[in-house]
């Protein structure tokens, strides 16, 4: 394997989806009990940061682009490396860590419109939370990056 330091880092969309009452989206990873996160996923050749965000939140949580209103997303990159255990495990091996561009959505509908059985499930289950809760439940290594994101997006 690659020493980490020469490796690239994987182009990610994020999105901090909230509600009427600016609770934050989080749903329980499948692979990993007890961990949370908010939806995020892959950027594919020639597809833009927008596009990718909208892609995965309906492909990770059933949620098209016109049940949400997008209000902001982050000025750069934000990157975080995988910690020393998951190194040359997740995306096969090729990637050091993650640079994301995240974006803030608003549902505009029901919650209905959530559904977490999709073709590819990524979630068990989902609530809203908030900022606090959610910086709590986090993975400890997408901690910063969820604070600088939060810190971003929410603070205008």
């Amino acid at each position: 394997m690659a020493s980490s330091s020469t490796l690239p880092y994987r182009p990610c969309a994020g999105i901090v989806l909230i509600n009427a009452e600016d609770q934050i989206f989080v749903g329980e990873r499948i692979d990993m009990p007890g961990a949370w996160q908010m939806p995020q996923g892959g950027i594919d050749d020639g597809e833009t940061h927008d596009k990718a965000a909208l892609r995965e939140l309906e492909e990770e949580i059933g949620v098209c682009a016109k049940h949400v209103d997008m209000l902001a997303n982050t000025d750069d990159w934000i990157y975080y490396d995988l910690p020393p255990h998951l190194l040359g495990k997740v995306w096969g091996g090729k990637y050091r860590g993650q640079k994301q561009k995240w974006f803030l959505m608003r549902l505009n509908s029901d919650d209905k419109v959530i559904d977490l059985n999709t073709q590819h499930p990524e979630f068990s289950r989902w609530k809203w939370t908030t900022p606090e809760m959610l910086l709590n439940e986090i993975v400890p290594f997408k901690r910063n990056v969820y604070k600088q994101v939060l810190i971003e997006l929410l603070s205008e």
